[in-house]
């Protein structure tokens, strides 16, 4: 017989269980999605909230109070497709974006399009009203029977569509994850309306891990028959240049490992900057826009008749304006992971689809090292870079107003070695490709001679998307990518100051997102090129001798404007402004911090090379 105390556990036990079965633990669609998300280890999830998107967040809350996925709330959802951007790239997972129905979804776009044309995995959600009210009017209504947001995202993402059931929508995540990782990456769109979002959700079936998506994004090994071509040509060659694209991020020690067997020069194009060291001592600059004459003269050398293009896409800024003479000729050899970009080199000698890494592998592993003359040294001894810059002596040219010069050699030389800098579109990135060169000191990237046996393609497709300490978003160039994108890389990465170069008409686009790096503690350093102007515009107008218009901002205190937003801020306006910063301090600090610096508006950029392509563009034919 039971005691009153073993009765009244009794009771208590089926009463908590009649409880539980009255009132379920709350799993809806939206937790299903976050669950798969969890499973790659991804962190958080960009975006705005809003009505049709409400179950997603509902869920988040959910999630964020178990330690898993919380959100990051943008300021606007094209901050939150830069910031995933931006994760994507120094994580090396995929980032997650969304944004409600209507204009949630259109203001996504220009984001996602930046990351369609770099290349760049992440997931995009977007919301719809609810099944049953579409074709009928409802508040923000985008589907098929109104503004067809599903229609616009089709041209600028790998995988775009509808989830119209609830037993879709597992099938159509897994396809658009393993999309977005394959090759050209990019991001990738599920439309799902609100009811879908919040019906219960079934078990899972499907399981997501990340050697599914190293499978997923990893290319093919070349065939026998052209890799014994690329061989010959490579003994036939008396002297080589290396063209180092973006494609080269995560496996550049590979492939400078074949340069020092070779015995190359290295240039790298405009999207691969950062991935070679400045002071290396083959290197002899960027080529293309913004780029040094230096690496024009290294691949037009007579002397050189083989030029190896690893990674790059030969668009018009990485390949000099399609410069016939430089790159885009016979003496051309691309060796790519994305098939689509060899079509932009049909008139070189040999094209090689392949994982880059293994391909340099091979190489190393089946061709002797060559006697050139040269230095054999990785990194040279000198304390300037191995590149010819344009005007060198306004590096050193403290007067005020403030050379742009003198500022991205300052920059280089002060922060630590570790800092990731993002550099803007417009003057931003001019500036800073041809006069940012960080004092890179990673050791020898090239490791030892000996031939390299212990090569593993899985641990080699896995790590961060993007291993550059300099980056831009350059081919859909979006003017503020970097704002957003510097969130997103802090995020991803806490332990490393991030230096975000942007103009003072990209910071009144998108200023607002440094909020976010405020609330978030994070180690940012906003430098707004102060010069009133849409610079590259206004440079761009002198250079063609056209009229100055549309490029005029107002006079902006831009530090004044941080603060009122509780953000540090410093007004530069001579050298002496700049050294009295404590860069240490401001590297430490957790918050962002933003340095107004007046540059001298009259230095016109280094961007001829843009103009000519204008020029040609707007020139009639004969």
């Amino acid at each position: 017989m039971k005691t009153k105390l073993e009765t009244y556990v009794a009771h208590m036990e089926i009463d908590h269980v009649s409880r539980s079965l009255a009132q379920p633990e709350v799993r809806e669609n939206s937790d299903l999605i976050l669950e798969h998300l969890e499973q790659l280890g991804i962190d958080y999830l960009f975006g705005v909230p809003g009505g049709a998107i409400g179950p997603l967040y509902n869920a988040l809350a959910r999630s964020a109070a178990k330690g898993s996925i919380r959100p990051i709330v943008a300021r606007h959802e094209t901050g939150a497709s830069f910031m995933a951007d931006g994760y994507t790239r120094e994580s090396g997972k995929l980032g997650v974006c969304c944004g409600t129905t209507g204009p949630g979804a259109t203001n996504l776009i220009t984001g996602v399009a930046s990351a369609y044309e770099n290349e760049i995995p992440q997931l995009v959600i977007t919301a719809q009203t609810a099944l049953c009210t579409f074709g009928k009017g409802a508040f923000q209504e985008s589907s098929c029977s109104s503004v067809n947001t599903l229609g616009m995202f089709q041209q600028c993402t790998r995988y775009n569509s509808l989830i119209s059931h609830s037993a879709q929508l597992e099938q159509k995540l897994v396809a658009a994850i393993m999309t977005a990782f394959r090759r050209p990456r990019g991001p990738v769109h599920l439309s799902i309306p609100i009811d879908v979002l919040a019906a219960p959700a079934d078990a899972a079936s499907f399981s997501i891990n990340k050697d599914m998506l190293d499978d997923a994004s990893y290319p093919h090994f070349p065939c026998a028959n052209v890799l014994d071509e690329l061989i010959t040509q490579i003994r036939k060659a008396k002297k080589i240049v290396f063209v180092v694209g973006a494609g080269c991020s995560g496996v550049t020690h590979t492939v400078l490992r074949l340069a020092k067997l070779l015995r190359a020069q290295i240039v790298t194009s405009i999207d691969g900057k950062g991935l070679v060291s400045a002071y290396h001592a083959r290197f002899r600059g960027v080529f293309g826009f913004a780029g040094h004459a230096s690496a024009r003269d290294a691949l037009r050398d007579p002397e050189v008749d083989l030029v190896l293009a690893l990674g790059t896409n030969l668009c018009e800024l990485a390949s000099g304006g399609w410069d016939q003479q430089s790159l885009l000729n016979t003496r051309l050899v691309h060796i790519d992971s994305v098939e689509s970009h060899l079509m932009r080199s049909t008139m070189g000698r040999l094209q090689v689809f392949g994982a880059i890494d293994e391909i340099c592998h091979y190489l190393i592993n089946h061709l002797p090292s060559r006697n050139w003359r040269g230095n054999k040294n990785s990194l040279s001894n000198t304390k300037t870079p191995n590149c010819t810059l344009q005007e060198p002596q306004k590096c050193t040219d403290n007067s005020t107003p403030l050379k742009p010069q003198w500022l991205m050699t300052v920059l280089g030389e002060r922060f630590p070695l570790s800092t990731r800098f993002l550099a803007d579109i417009g003057n931003s990135f001019v500036w800073a490709t041809h006069y940012l060169h960080p004092k890179d000191r990673r050791g020898d990237p090239e490791g030892s001679d000996a031939p390299v046996v212990d090569f593993d393609r899985k641990r080699s497709a896995r790590g961060k998307l993007d291993t550059a300490i300099y980056r831009a978003g350059i081919e859909f160039a979006s003017m503020g990518w970097a704002i957003g994108s510097a969130v997103g890389t802090a995020l991803a990465n806490r332990q490393h100051p991030v230096v975000c170069i942007t103009g003072d008409g990209s910071f009144l686009m998108n200023g607002q997102e440094i909020t976010i790096a405020l609330s978030e503690e994070l180690t940012i350093i906003y430098v707004i090129l102060n010069d009133s102007s849409l610079g590259m515009v206004k440079h761009g107008q002198r250079l063609t001798n056209n009229p100055s218009i549309g490029c005029d901002l107002p006079k902006v205190d831009f530090a004044l404007f941080a603060r009122a937003m509780g953000v540090n801020a410093y007004t530069v306006r001579s050298a002496d402004d700049f050294n009295a910063l404590n860069i240490k301090e401001i590297c430490t600090y957790k918050g962002p911090t933003l340095l107004d610096v007046h540059i001298d508006p009259d230095e016109m950029p280094p961007m001829g090379l843009r103009i000519e392509q204008l020029n040609v563009a707007t020139t009639p034919n004969d």
